[in-house]
């Protein structure tokens, strides 16, 4: 609350304006002058203060020669303190309305009629947003999993629409997650990419400083013997730093399957990783904000840790935000679920020769606490034993089309590859092609008429045959 106060022998003027609180675009504000004189009362003028104090909006005015509201007191010897108050309201505020605010008084000069004394006072209203919306995606997303070695698994919780920026935080499992903030990495959501460079692997490599062991040859008395030593030197966080490093190992597994290989229609396979790492964790914490056209901001919080898909699957992460529009915090959550059972349907169910035919995926076997598989699988189809219909090896997407199948395709295998940076997993489907009728009786029309017409050129032959003899005799 900003006063001003005035004094003279003409008499004195004190101006104020009662302070307010951060008020919720929508509701309605009422502005309060207070002001306190001997003298009597001239007008009283209300200001919005724009462009950054080099205009006024005049929006509300009051002149006391025109309006008797005010009484002046008779006898002038025996002249009082008065007070008065001035209020303006402003039904529904609006993020415009926000801004600097000024009420003016004046009065008149006790010793001449002529003479006005001016005070005026001053007040910033702040109109606050609520976050509009929130979400959790997964940075990087579709990725591949990969059995051999860990990966680095980031979650960004977007806030748009707030004013000013909320506070992010993140929970595991209704937990508070206790986080190392980030400052020396600070990618945006899609920089974390595939051909992002050795530099930038190098750098967040020396950053996580909770790495993993990457060997999958590690037995248990190996497994148990490395821990014990670690813990000893207390160093179990810095697993991957202080050991030796492992290399991918190109075993049987990668090898190319042989062109006669058998597999049942309903076969659902899922690899498991190899490696083994501390079920503790280091959380990264990265907090970026940006500012949008409409005077709110978006805020992104990341939280980077490296992922072990057999203690991170079914776990649920959410994030929440507190903010002072908000009476109760705003969430939102997701459940990491690696891909299982991948449900596949077949269009038509009874395809024919020359059909085109679609393959999709249309959902998945999900646990008891998933509603979807997330981070967002990847989608692989092959054939088994050979090249799909337009000759690649491997077709990329939730779908898979074939176009004008032809007979050679009956009872060919067709896999399905999903998965995401929590597992991956195989399911196989037969294709069944049956002759075509229409095609049938296509071929068969087109048999007769050319036997007609061979027998046809045959008879022209003949004659020509005859009438080139019977020229010669």
């Amino acid at each position: 609350m900003i006063s001003y106060h005035v004094l003279s022998l003409a008499g004195y003027l004190t101006v104020s304006i009662e302070p307010l609180p951060p008020v919720v675009i929508g509701d309605t504000v009422t502005l309060k002058c207070n002001f306190q004189t001997d003298g009597n009362l001239r007008e009283i003028v209300w200001f919005r203060v724009t462009e950054g104090g080099s205009a006024k909006q005049k929006i509300f005015t009051y002149d006391a020669m025109y309006n008797t509201t005010y009484s002046h007191m008779e006898d002038n010897r025996r002249r009082e303190d008065l007070v008065y108050h001035s209020t303006v309201r402003l039904p529904e505020v609006k993020m415009e309305d926000d801004g600097l605010y000024e009420c003016h008084v004046g009065i008149y000069d006790r010793s001449s009629r002529d003479k006005v004394i001016l005070a005026s006072g001053s007040i910033i209203l702040t109109v606050i947003v609520p976050p509009k919306s929130i979400s959790v995606v997964a940075a990087n997303s579709p990725a591949p999993f990969s059995r051999y070695e860990a990966q680095n698994f980031t979650l960004v919780c977007i806030v748009s629409g707030a004013k000013p920026a909320p506070m992010v935080y993140f929970k595991r499992d209704g937990e508070l997650i206790d986080v190392v903030p980030n400052v020396q990495f600070s990618p945006s959501v899609g920089e974390q990419s595939k051909d992002s460079g050795q530099e930038k692997t190098k750098s967040q490599a020396a950053l996580w400083s909770s790495q993993i062991l990457t060997s999958r040859d590690l037995d248990d008395t190996k497994l148990q013997k490395s821990l014990s030593l670690l813990e000893q030197e207390g160093r179990l966080e810095r697993l991957g730093q202080d050991g030796p490093e492992h290399g991918r190992e190109q075993g049987s597994e990668s090898d190319p399957e042989p062109s006669t290989e058998v597999i049942p229609e309903t076969v659902v396979s899922r690899e498991f990783p190899r490696w083994v790492q501390s079920s503790d964790p280091l959380y990264y914490f990265l907090h970026q904000q940006q500012a949008e056209g409409d005077g709110t901001i978006e805020v992104r919080a990341m939280l980077t840790w490296s992922l072990n898909p057999q203690l991170d699957n079914e776990a649920l992460f959410s994030c929440e935000v507190n903010h002072p529009a908000l009476s109760m915090p705003m969430q939102a959550e997701v459940t990491l679920a690696a891909p299982r059972g991948p449900k596949l349907s077949m269009s038509p169910s009874k395809a024919k020769v020359g059909d085109t035919v679609r393959i999709t995926v249309q959902g998945f076997q999900l646990g008891p606490s998933a509603s979807e598989v997330f981070p967002e699988p990847m989608f692989t189809w092959t054939r088994v034993g050979g090249r799909l219909l337009d000759g690649s090896e491997e077709h990329d997407g939730r779908e898979l089309i074939l176009e004008r199948v032809p007979a050679e395709l009956n009872g060919s295998m067709f896999r399905c590859t999903a998965q995401n940076p929590l597992g991956s997993t195989d399911t196989h489907t037969r294709l069944i092609v049956f002759d075509n009728p229409r095609l049938k009786k296509g071929k068969e029309h087109f048999n007769v008429m050319d036997a007609a017409a061979t027998q046809c050129s045959l008879s022209l032959i003949a004659m020509l045959l005859l009438s080139f003899t019977c020229g010669l005799t």
